[in-house]
């Protein structure tokens, strides 16, 4: 996983901040250590419902950005209330829990 411990605890730390309880999980090209490059790939699963899920994952992002510097971070968030797509299956195959 390229993402350093302090990394691993920003997003954490900031994910339990909006989110409350959650699992955050890395997928993408960030959990292989062999490649170079690559957005920060996160998938957030939350047993409680998010509002506006689109507005939740803005605010997430900018807040890491912030945090970690001009980073390209993409945000899934899963909550009881999250139509399952393709792409949540692909991001689990691959995914590597951060934090739970």
């Amino acid at each position: 996983m390229r993402l350093s411990e302090d990394q691993r605890k920003t997003i954490h730390h900031t994910a339990r901040e909006l989110f409350g309880d959650c699992t955050v999980y890395l997928f993408g090209s960030r959990v292989d250590d062999a490649a170079r490059g690559g957005d920060i790939d996160l998938l957030v699963e939350t047993p409680r419902p998010v509002e506006n899920r689109a507005a939740m994952a803005a605010r997430y992002t900018a807040r890491l950005q912030r945090a970690l510097g001009d980073q390209h971070i993409d945000v899934l968030i899963v909550d009881p209330n999250t139509r399952h797509q393709p792409i949540h299956d692909r991001a689990r195959e691959q995914a590597v829990v951060l934090w739970h």
